[in-house]
Parts: structure tokens; C-alpha cells; sequence
């Protein structure tokens, strides 16, 4: 790795679909807040912007526990905007590649790694797992996996949210990061291995997953 980077977490959202009254960012998964989860896998990496909204004030305590040297994004408009809204508060000044994670998400650490520990653009994609998933359409070129779209209704792979590109190609906006990925398609694809929380059902496969030491 010898590209700087810049990883963005967005975990503004009020996570309204869990139904817990909590940002997801702070959910307890086996003892410890998911947010503290993700930033242990990224103890390597200096340059973190956490987006926050909803609850900030507890998320930035939490944050704050674990390591200082986070900085903080605020999107004052979480209720109208999107991850890609959250996404563009962050990557102003970023470096020149810039990593999208949103904070309900969470990722095998060898995949992660893997993605991290690259120079090259991606976006990554899971096999679906999700109730109503965004689901990434694909080519293969050359034994190489493309992302060349997005749609609810048809695709290979399962968008995850996670996506490695330069800065300097993004187009900020307010809705969702792949929105923001569709100029830029089409873009290799990383299978990853991932839990993504949105419902009460997905918070505990997620738990049994991290407890199972991520066996798949």
C-alpha cells in the first residue's frame, strides 16, 4: 500500500428499521459497540472521518474511549439525506483515494484487509443475504468481475457499501453512495464476506457470526 487514503464511516442514521432507539453504530455486538468493532479492524490507518448525526454525542464519547485521533463529520441533515450525503460532508480534503464503510456494516477482517491493503478502485459486493437488498450488476472480463450497475430487481452480487475510489472522480451528493460509484462504473468488484444490520433478524446473525470467530 502506497497510495494515501482517507476511510469514511458513516453512521448519521437513526437506524430506524432495527427499531431499537439507538444509532447502529453503538449496537452491542458481543460486548463491544459495532463502531468500536470496525475502528479495531482499522488500528493501522490514520486518516478515519467518522459521519455523525443522530445521537452524536454519544458517538463521539464512544469514539473518543477507544482513540483521539478521529475526526469528526457532522451531517446536520441526517433525516433528509443518504449514506452519500454523509459521505460528501466527509471527503472534502480527503486523500487520494477515499474508502466508503457504512457504520451498520460488518466485514469479514481478512476481506477488509484485503480491500484496505490495495491501491486499486473497487466496489465490493456479497452474496445476498438481506430482506430487500441493492443488489450490483455484474460482467466478467478476463476472469475479473465488473460492477457496471444497480438495482433492486436484478443482480449477481449484493451491494455492500463498502467501495474504494479516487477522490478526485467523485461528484458529491445527497442521496446514496452508489448513486455516487454509477459515474464512475464500471469498476472491479471484491466479493467480501459481510453482515449488514437493518433488522432485528440480521443484529443476531451478525452477533452468532462474530461469536463464531466470522466462520462461515
Amino acid at each position: 500500500m502506497s497510495v494515501s487514503k482517507t476511510i469514511v464511516i458513516s453512521c448519521a442514521g437513526m437506524g430506524t428499521r432495527l427499531g431499537i432507539g439507538s444509532t447502529k453504530a453503538l449496537i452491542d455486538i458481543d460486548g463491544k459497540p459495532l463502531i468500536i468493532r470496525q475502528l479495531e479492524l482499522l488500528k493501522d490507518f490514520d486518516d478515519i472521518r467518522i459521519v455523525v448525526g443522530y445521537q452524536m454525542e454519544k458517538v463521539i464519547e464512544v469514539v473518543n474511549s477507544y482513540r483521539k485521533d478521529i475526526l469528526f463529520v457532522f451531517n446536520h441533515d441526517y433525516r433528509n439525506t443518504g449514506t452519500g450525503g454523509s459521505f460528501s460532508r466527509a471527503i472534502k480534503h480527503a486523500s487520494d483515494l477515499v474508502v466508503s464503510l457504512d457504520g451498520d456494516l460488518l466485514v469479514h477482517p481478512d476481506d477488509l484487509m484485503r480491500v484496505l491493503h490495495s491501491d486499486k478502485e473497487c466496489v465490493c459486493g456479497a452474496i445476498p443475504c438481506t430482506e430487500d437488498p441493492m443488489l450490483m450488476k455484474t460482467l466478467t472480463q478476463n476472469g475479473q468481475i465488473y460492477g457496471v450497475g444497480f438495482s433492486r430487481e436484478e443482480g449477481e452480487y449484493e451491494w455492500t457499501g463498502l467501495a474504494q475510489v479516487k477522490t478526485a472522480r467523485l461528484t458529491p451528493g445527497d442521496h446514496h453512495v452508489c448513486d455516487m460509484m454509477v459515474p464512475l462504473l464500471p469498476l472491479p468488484m471484491e466479493l467480501i464476506r459481510t453482515k449488514e444490520i437493518d433488522t432485528m433478524a440480521d443484529y443476531e446473525h451478525a452477533v452468532a457470526w462474530v461469536k463464531s470467530g466470522y466462520a462461515d
